[in-house]
């Protein structure tokens, strides 16, 4: 990928190429010796000469067969794409059905993302989903693999908040290894004169459970012939992997040779109507932008299937960008625009300073704006997507239930208990978070918004509201078409910490776009006592009829008696009546095993849905204490899991791990479990 004429700019990680920012180095990224399963990666078919790097294996994708994939159980994303919608815009600037955001992430180099997560909490965990279009799993290198298949829990995810993920198919400049036998191994016909690696990447596609891929050639040499079979590769891949979407980037142009063009025209044009979208090159301007769109337009296409490169790695916010001539302030936007890169939230974290909390912090300033508050009008050269582009929501039935989980932190909660020590990551566990962060409405001082870390009520996480409260706040949290009714239920597990004033809780309920009703919560009192459970028949109090509409969710606080408030939400929940708890997982079998030089046993585990047809958010494992305790091992959305470290009985007895299906409501279902001995 090419940024501006005068800088070259790669789109790889890893060995075997150049990076202008190094990532931080992702726990266990080894594989040697271990049992650990990573999301997969390979070439296309021939492989480079020479020996791989320590940890790396080289695979061929013509090769590859589903049911030769060990690591297959665990890599499977298992959460369907939701449905979503465009709530009306907090402000005057963002547009629904304009501007839209592609967003080209990395999450560890090439070989190194674990397929279920890690034990670290310094992990990208992104969850302003609300903004995004489309995800790209990004990676592929000349030393590694140059095709890169998202791991699960990103695309669980991402596909609980409606946004599809796409898989990375690079082929690198010569001068970082590329090799143009690579292009041509990818583009060969079969016999039929069908493209046999396009077959290879709709059925990875579609036994891994993701959404697509990215094609990015960039390895120079070729000719018209190449160019042609490239254009046609795209137009079978797109055609036969029906429903998976297919994202061009402005590299290879309709000659074969690599030439960016940083707008749509004649040289890459063909390759546009083959895909589903295009990302331009970086060195795009603002009247080659309006031509593209024009074009876009001629073409039967809409110019927002365009995506405007925009280069955050190494400046983040701090990126020079001419924001008029991708969405206007004043007019309808031109085109869309791609992030490459955003991730610089979590790697330009300072050494000494990394922290959940100080990641989302940046974070949000990076969607949301420098002021986190997406109502407010924007400031400054940064034009947070918030700004511009309109937010979705999935939240249109119940049940409905957030812990505000972020799908990592340094600890695990159960009920406001901390029932394991372990830093943890794993975004397939991540809950449906606040889509607009943060809006506040008070006629006072506002308060600070956030996630927080230091207590849960479930997950790693809950959401703390802090500052000095002059007026009462309302904090808006998500925005729903949520299904109330006369039954209709909401429960809040709520706290406040020590050092606290007095706060009054009242829910916040828009049966109308834009005009709360509030419902009494309690008063929780000075200093903080432990969590509080709340339930409230807000369809009674409300006199909701059969038909209503919640249209958002919040929360109004005020301090009676004045003074500064620390007050956290656990948990939140709309319901009707409760569903039947969940079914009791299958059998569960140990696969595989091995005794790690500290002791502990590193395993891997499969097991089947439950006897009776009951609907799973996800499955979470514990391992049975002497004492009858449990301590909690992770979680996933499948029906594998890997144990990187459980330790041993003091007594040599075996242990026992338990599996428990969780629904939607977080009630969990009778264990099934199996016997081992360390």
């Amino acid at each position: 990928m090419r940024q501006r004429p005068t800088r070259r700019h790669v789109l790889a990680i890893g060995a075997g190429a150049v990076t202008a920012l190094a990532l931080p180095r992702t726990a266990g990224a080894s594989a040697n010796g271990t049992l650990q399963p990573y999301a997969s990666y390979w070439f296309p078919d021939s492989l480079p000469s020479g020996s791989p790097a320590p940890g790396v294996v080289w695979r061929s994708l013509a090769a590859w067969r589903p049911e030769d994939d060990a690591d297959l159980p665990f890599n499977q994303a298992t959460v369907p794409l939701a449905a979503r919608f465009a709530p009306p815009p907090v402000n005057a600037t963002a547009r629904a059905g304009q501007a839209r955001v592609c967003a080209l992430a990395a999450f560890a180099h090439t070989s190194g993302n674990p397929s279920q997560g890690s034990r670290t909490a310094d992990h990208y965990a992104l969850t302003h989903w609300a903004y995004l279009d489309e995800l790209v799993f990004w990676g592929g290198s000349s030393g590694e693999g140059l095709i890169l298949a998202p791991n699960a829990p990103v695309v669980d995810a991402a596909h609980r908040n409606g946004v599809p993920v796409l898989g990375t198919v690079f082929l690198p400049p010569v001068a970082y290894g590329g090799q143009l036998r690579w292009t041509r191994d990818l583009v060969r016909r079969g016999a039929d004169g069908g493209f046999p690696l396009a077959d290879k990447l709709i059925q990875v596609a579609r036994a891994y459970g993701f959404d697509g891929w990215f094609l990015n050639a960039e390895t120079g040499g070729g000719d018209a012939r190449l160019g042609a079979d490239m254009r046609d590769f795209v137009t079978y891949l797109r055609t036969n992997g029906r429903g998976l979407r297919v994202t061009w980037y402005d590299a290879m142009a309709v000659s074969g040779d690599i030439s960016w063009q940083n707008e749509l025209n004649d040289h890459n044009s063909p390759f546009f109507r083959a895909a589903d979208s295009m990302f331009l090159n970086f060195g795009w301007s603002r009247a080659g932008l309006a031509a593209s769109a024009e074009r876009a337009g001629r073409l039967g296409r809409s110019p927002y299937a365009l995506w405007a490169g925009v280069d955050v790695e190494a400046r983040g916010w701090d990126t020079p960008v001419d924001w008029d001539a991708v969405v206007p302030a004043g007019g309808p936007h031109t085109v869309s625009y791609g992030f490459y890169r955003p991730e610089w939230t979590w790697t330009s974290l300072p050494e000494g300073g990394r922290s959940p909390a100080g990641f989302h912090a940046r974070d949000d300033r990076f969607w949301s704006g420098e002021g986190l508050d997406p109502a407010a009008p924007p400031s400054g050269p940064w034009r947070a997507p918030a700004a511009s582009v309109a937010d979705r929501s999935t939240l249109t039935a119940l049940p409905f239930a957030t812990s505000f989980n972020t799908g990592h932190g340094t600890a695990w909660y159960d009920k406001g208990r901390r029932v394991s020590d372990d830093a943890w990551n794993q975004l397939g566990l991540q809950d449906r978070l606040p889509g607009r962060r943060w809006v506040v409405r008070t006629a006072g001082a506002r308060p600070t918004v956030g996630f927080d870390f230091t207590d849960a009520w479930r997950g790693g996480n809950s959401l703390l509201v802090e500052g000095a409260l002059t007026a009462a706040a309302t904090v808006e949290l998500y925005a729903a078409r949520l299904p109330l009714s006369g039954a209709t239920v909401v429960e809040l597990a709520h706290r406040t910490d020590a050092g606290s004033a007095a706060v009054r809780v009242e829910l916040a309920v828009a049966l109308e776009p834009g005009s709360f009703q509030y419902v009494p919560a309690g008063t929780l009192p000075a200093g903080g006592r432990g969590w509080v459970t709340v339930r409230l028949r807000v369809g009674a109090l409300l006199r909701c009829r059969a038909g209503a509409t919640g249209h958002a969710l919040g929360v109004r606080l005020t301090a009676p008696d004045g003074g500064t408030v620390r007050w956290r939400l656990g948990a939140l929940a709309v319901h009707d009546a409760a569903p039947p708890a969940p079914a009791r997982p299958g059998p569960v079998r140990v696969t595989d095993s091995r005794t790690n030089a500290d002791g502990t046993a590193e395993l891997r585990l499969v097991w089947g849905p439950g006897k009776r047809k009951t609907r799973i958010r996800h499955y979470e494992l514990h391992q049975v204490q002497p004492d009858g305790g449990r301590r909690f091992l992770g979680g996933t959305c499948g029906h594998a899991y890997y144990i990187a470290a459980l330790h041993h009985r003091a007594d040599g007895a075996a242990t026992r791990i338990e599996v428990r299906a969780v629904d939607e409501l977080y009630a969990s279902s009778a264990p099934s479990s199996v016997d081992f001995r360390c």
